[in-house]
């Protein structure tokens, strides 16, 4: 059976309506909630960006069943992965036991904030990939030294450290990425509702490996009315049919409302189910479970409707959904 969360966007909502969001999305019953990790949002007109792990750190506290992960930190720039080692192992125990540290290659609109510039994308993932061994190895236990192409690591250890260390999770966008981090990687996330891409992940990890969880994500809009969710989908969400090529590369959210100014309604209402219609927005969900995830997050567009999605259609559709 798909388990279905609740994205805590981070881009367009504060630090105390997110708790509120987390609490009451467990309390309708929602599966998992997970938590983008930005430095700016996406937009100015979002209008938000704050710090994910003090907030994921007061929901681990306000709840007390829902799984709990970052989707996704990046652990090369903006935090050293030994500094991500240590909050991910506290996250792990303030949750106890509930969270998942979701990781990737990142974007310059988050990372660029620290004046080191925004490397290629094939030295994203090579430092990507050292960081999740720096990761693993403090979530050892053990004092860590490092001495890698883009990290060290002197006489380091996590000293408040959960039994098991931290599952990790690592987004992958194709076969290149698949193979890479597939061994390195407990679960799999990705945006798009691919099914090769978990049969590829699979093969990667071999028959003997634990199994792993498939992890996507789908934005939505829900509104009473049609014409009011299109409209709150363009204003706030356009960037997404940039793809990732050009998201993980634009550096502001001024760089995005250029980027994005020619997409038209029509275009965002294509690609994002808008509106009242839950069977549609149900349709649009069960893609991802047809293609064998196991995991679906929603992301419900927009602050100014969230408490009315939570409060009026989250529990119906996730009826329909496990229906």
């Amino acid at each position: 059976m798909t388990n279905f969360g609740y994205t805590l966007m981070t881009e367009q909502s504060g630090p105390k309506q997110l708790v509120d969001y987390a609490v009451q999305a467990e309390r309708i019953g929602f599966d998992f909630e997970v938590s983008s990790d930005h430095y700016s949002p996406w937009l100015v007109s979002q209008g938000h960006a704050p710090y994910a792990w003090a907030v994921l750190g007061a929901v681990a506290q306000a709840t007390e069943r829902v799984e709990l992960a970052t989707y996704v930190t990046c652990p090369t720039l903006r935090y050293h992965p030994a500094v991500v080692a240590q909050k991910a192992a506290t996250m792990q125990l303030l949750a106890d036991g509930r969270f998942i540290l979701g990781l990737g290659a990142g974007e310059n609109l988050n990372e660029h904030v620290i004046g080191e510039g925004w490397p290629p994308v094939d030295q994203r993932q090579d430092m990507l990939e050292e960081a999740i061994q720096i990761i693993r190895h403090l979530h050892t236990g053990e004092l860590v030294t490092w001495e890698g192409s883009y990290f060290r690591v002197d006489s380091a250890r996590i000293w408040d450290l959960p039994d098991g260390g931290v599952p990790i999770g690592v987004a992958v966008s194709g076969k290149k990425s698949v193979s890479r981090f597939a061994p390195l990687g407990d679960h799999l996330i990705t945006t798009e509702p691919d099914g090769n891409l978990i049969t590829g992940w699979a093969a990667a990890r071999g028959s003997s490996a634990e199994p792993s969880r498939s992890i996507g994500q789908i934005p939505i809009c829900w509104a009473p009315n049609r014409e009011e969710a299109i409209d709150l989908a363009h204003e706030q969400f356009r960037w997404f049919g940039g793809g990732w090529a050009v998201n993980s590369d634009l550096p502001t959210p001024a760089g995005f409302t250029g980027a994005s100014k020619f997409v038209r309604k029509e275009d965002v209402a294509a690609s994002i189910p808008c509106g009242p219609d839950l069977d549609e927005i149900a349709d649009a969900i069960r893609d991802y479970a047809a293609a064998g995830f196991t995991d679906v997050a929603l992301v419900q567009v927009g602050d100014e409707n969230q408490k009315r999605f939570l409060d009026e259609a989250a529990a119906p559709l996730l009826e329909k959904l496990r229906g």
